[in-house]
């Protein structure tokens, strides 16, 4: 690992702080993905809009 000096703590936190916000983003679209999947389908099993 590179010598990061004086700076170590502030470059270590902004790769915490980048991957925590990454994850939370990836978490948030796979269950909004799985909530309009449930939808679709629901909406497929109706017969959809034209029946």
């Amino acid at each position: 690992m590179a010598e990061l000096g004086k700076y170590a703590v502030y470059v270590l936190s902004s790769y915490g702080v980048s991957l925590a916000l990454l994850a939370v983003l990836v978490g948030a679209s796979v269950l909004r993905a799985r909530r309009v999947k449930a939808q679709l389908d629901a909406v497929e099993k109706r017969g959809g809009r034209h029946g």
